[in-house]
């Protein structure tokens, strides 16, 4: 198998280590000539991914921040020659990416997948790249079609140096309301609460609980902006949503109402256990 991969970053990075250390060539680009360079001299790809060699690929992901991403596609359609090539991005938010990518595989006539695996790192950039990022991690796939059980065959098999764990197939529009929850709300939250004054004084009083709450505050801001906007409404939902349930707590305290505290507490907890199953 071929792979190619454009954006060198830690998602791209690490998607190129797995499918190396799988046995495949790698196909690789990245505008950062110092990430390509290195990519090239410490053997992590085994060529530059250029518009030419596109055809030569029987996957092709596209690891860049979602704007970028459409423009590389766009860049890249016309020489997509062939129907063995599957075009995946790996965007954090599906909606405009795979309306477009949808739209130039049928001019095209080329498969484009929309993919974003659910793996990570506080750290960005190719230096903290591994090929193990994505063992048993999930992986969500926004197909043009959901009910073609050999082609979604054929995405797992091409899928496979990953070593993905539970693979879940859904619509753009279902994807993008469910990350502003599990993923983009924690990162709003986590960089707001870091900001307390009290944060400059927490060592030594710190423990697990912090350090779950911090971790994903250490981002990129220029990624996640885009991300946050391009998903504003779903986002928006969740953050009026959790500014509701905090107001609720602090009015509870605020008053002394040990009774409604306790309630609230405990539909929290009654929450997660449901959650949790």
């Amino acid at each position: 198998m071929t792979a190619g991969i454009c954006g060198l970053g830690l998602i791209g990075g690490s998607m190129a280590k797995a499918y190396k250390a799988a046995g495949h060539t790698v196909l690789g680009y990245d505008k950062d000539e110092a990430s390509l360079g290195y990519a090239e001299l410490s053997g992590i790809i085994d060529g530059v991914l250029t518009n030419e060699r596109i055809s030569e690929c029987d996957i092709v992901f596209i690891a860049l921040y979602p704007q970028a991403a459409i423009e590389y596609l766009e860049q890249i359609a016309p020489f997509v020659a062939t129907t063995k090539t599957v075009i995946m991005d790996l965007c954090g938010t599906k909606k405009q990416i795979c309306a477009r990518g949808f739209e130039l595989a049928a001019q095209y006539c080329f498969t484009f997948v929309g993919g974003h695996p659910m793996a990570g790192k506080q750290y960005s950039g190719i230096k903290y790249a591994k090929e193990t990022l994505f063992k048993n991690a999930p992986m969500v796939l926004v197909p043009a079609v959901y009910d073609d059980i050999y082609f979604l065959a054929r995405i797992k098999k091409l899928l496979e140096p990953a070593m993905f764990g539970r693979i879940t197939v859904t619509t753009a529009e279902e994807h993008d309301a469910m990350i502003a929850f599990t993923s983009q709300l924690a990162h709003v939250v986590s960089n707001a609460y870091v900001k307390s004054p009290t944060a400059q004084n927490h060592k030594g009083f710190s423990a697990g609980s912090y350090k779950d709450m911090t971790r994903v505050a250490w981002l990129n801001e220029y990624m996640w902006t885009e991300l946050f906007l391009e998903n504003k409404e779903p986002l928006l939902f969740e953050i009026d949503t959790i500014i509701k349930s905090l107001t609720e707590y602090r009015d509870a305290i605020l008053s002394d109402d040990a009774d409604t505290l306790r309630g609230l507490l405990r539909d929290g907890r009654i929450a997660k256990e449901k959650v949790d199953g």
